[in-house]
């Protein structure tokens, strides 16, 4: 990050030209600048890492999916729009088959034509471990999603036809995590990721055009962007890497930055007494402990899963958070009718915990012992040091000891994706990773046997076969009262199991100068930075 003497002797600098007597003076330039939690740069190459916060700052303002998010509806959870595909339909003689139309007439930053040969490329950047363009570090960040997609092929110059592995009625909300770059361009900086992310060319509302590995990476208008409505507003835009929440709030005060992602919650006060806008919306995020369930865990016990879901004060949790998150009881909040109406009704229960604690044949002589992977900070992690330390105390007064092992959120991102017995997940029994449900197929992603780890993110290897057979079948059928029915079901089925300790559902807090104006925050991970202007 620039010291805070630069901004200022740079500040002072621009300050101290003198103005030229009858001239009108041009507009200052629409800068803003961004301090985020991630302790690393993301990867500028069009398939970031850290996580939801690589995608938000430095995937979808400068590339497209073929399918986009659609941020123009806040009210709603963000739902999906054309984008480098202008329409796709099932194949009425096979379920398998999508046929899209490929949108004529848009270029990459670099001046190159996108086309259907661009995009059956990046699928082979993906998938084809054959193709010179194949990104071994990358592949993984897109498979663990969307796992299903078996071929992919040009029919003509307008049409590309995917092929899933089985009957797939959500696959468009999977699209949009395949970003689209410049196999010119690529081919320019010598046929390399490392080198391309130097000089990166997508098809975004912003170009990349500068990049200082490991300290921020600068923006600026795409004049030329397809969607006219969609050129941005700002004239450039910055992000910075600041994993230390007082970094952040301190850069913010002292004017170094404009917007910066989870203040700390017992900042939010005097930052709004200052006069800084703080923006809370709900957003499609759960943050859990995913339980490995195999045998050996502790967690292999329903019971003990229940106890550490009724001891808990998620109440307690919010107030420590100054009401910049809700307490959540499953992957989906109550109010959305995907909920249901489990038996369980996870609240601050102590006394129901030791019960089942001792049903399971534990007591205050024989305390459950586990270790929880934790990060420092990370994507939708909020405040994971505090936050779990003070659980800690809540699962100590019932007879649970839990011992952190705690990391970067580079290596959480990477445990996840493997399994719980492998090198990569450290010998823990659970990890407390922030997770979404973005789409209606994200809990067949978490929870369905098929899902398991590396295939997808059923980490704990919970196995449930009716709660698997209703997720199967949810997502083979195309009538949208069926799949609601069968996606209830299976979530009632998931919180009474609780192969995941559920904590609560982030608010999305920020906070940003007054300069910062026409902000719409979106119920999305991502956000639309195109309509911000700076005043």
């Amino acid at each position: 990050m620039l010291s805070r003497r630069g901004f200022i002797s740079a500040a002072a600098g621009a300050a101290s030209l003198p103005a030229i007597p009858g001239q009108a003076q041009a507009a200052p330039p629409q800068v803003l600048r961004i301090g985020m939690t991630a302790s690393d740069l993301p990867t500028t190459h069009g398939i970031p890492n850290n996580g939801g916060e690589g995608f938000r700052f430095l995937g979808y303002p400068a590339y497209d999916a073929t399918v986009n998010w659609d941020f123009t509806k806040p009210k709603e959870l963000a739902n999906v729009t054309p984008g480098l595909f202008t329409s796709w339909q099932i194949d009425e003689a096979n379920p398998l088959r999508w046929v899209c139309q490929v949108r004529k007439g848009v270029t990459f930053h670099d001046g190159s034509d996108m086309t259907a040969d661009s995009i059956i490329w990046n699928f082979r950047r993906v998938y084809d471990d054959k193709s010179p363009q194949f990104d071994a570090t990358a592949s993984p960040i897109v498979r663990a999603t969307v796992s299903m997609l078996d071929k992919f092929e040009k029919a003509d110059d307008g049409t590309i036809v995917l092929t899933t592995k089985y009957p797939f009625s959500f696959f468009p909300y999977l699209l949009p995590r395949l970003l689209i770059a410049s196999p010119t361009q690529w081919d320019a900086v010598g046929k390399t990721w490392a080198d391309f992310a130097k000089k990166p060319s997508g098809t975004g509302p912003f170009r990349i055009t500068k990049v200082v590995p490991g300290q921020y990476a600068e923006m600026t208008r795409n004049e030329t962007y397809w969607n006219k409505a969609r050129i941005p507003k700002l004239d450039k835009l910055v992000v910075y890497p600041m994993p230390e929440s007082t970094t952040r709030v301190a850069a913010l005060r002292s004017g170094q930055v404009d917007w910066i992602e989870v203040p700390p919650p017992d900042a939010i006060p005097s930052l709004r007494q200052a006069g800084f806008q703080i923006s809370l919306w709900p957003y499609p995020h759960t943050y859990p402990y995913a339980f490995n369930c195999l045998e050996g865990s502790p967690f292999a016990d329903v019971r003990v899963r229940r106890a550490m879901n009724y001891a808990v004060d998620r109440d307690g949790l919010v107030k420590l958070l100054n009401g910049s998150a809700k307490p959540a009881a499953g992957l989906y909040p109550p109010e959305d009718p995907i909920f249901g109406n489990p038996a369980n009704k996870y609240t601050y229960d102590p006394e129901r915990a030791k019960a089942l604690l001792k049903e399971a044949g534990y007591g205050p002589g024989k305390p459950v012992k586990a270790k929880i992977m934790i990060s420092t900070s990370g994507s939708g992690q909020m405040m994971p040091i505090p936050m779990n330390e003070f659980m800690q105390q809540s699962f100590k007064a019932v007879g649970i000891d839990i011992e952190f092992d705690v990391v970067e959120w580079g290596t959480m991102l990477v445990a996840v994706r493997n399994g719980p017995t492998t090198p990569q997940s450290r010998g823990v029994h659970g990890i407390n990773i922030s997770l979404s449900y973005t789409d209606p197929s994200s809990m067949f992603r978490y929870y369905a046997t098929d899902s398991f780890s590396p295939t997808n993110y059923n980490w704990g290897h919970w196995k449930h076969e009716e709660c698997t057979a209703l997720l199967r079948k949810a997502q083979s059928v195309f009538n949208q009262a069926e799949q609601t029915d069968l996606l209830r079901r299976a979530h009632e089925i998931i919180v009474d199991e609780a192969p995941w300790l559920f904590i609560v559902h982030d608010l999305n807090p920020r906070a940003m100068s007054k300069k910062v104006a026409d902000f719409q925050p979106a119920q999305s991970w991502s956000q639309d930075f195109t309509q911000v202007r700076m005043v």
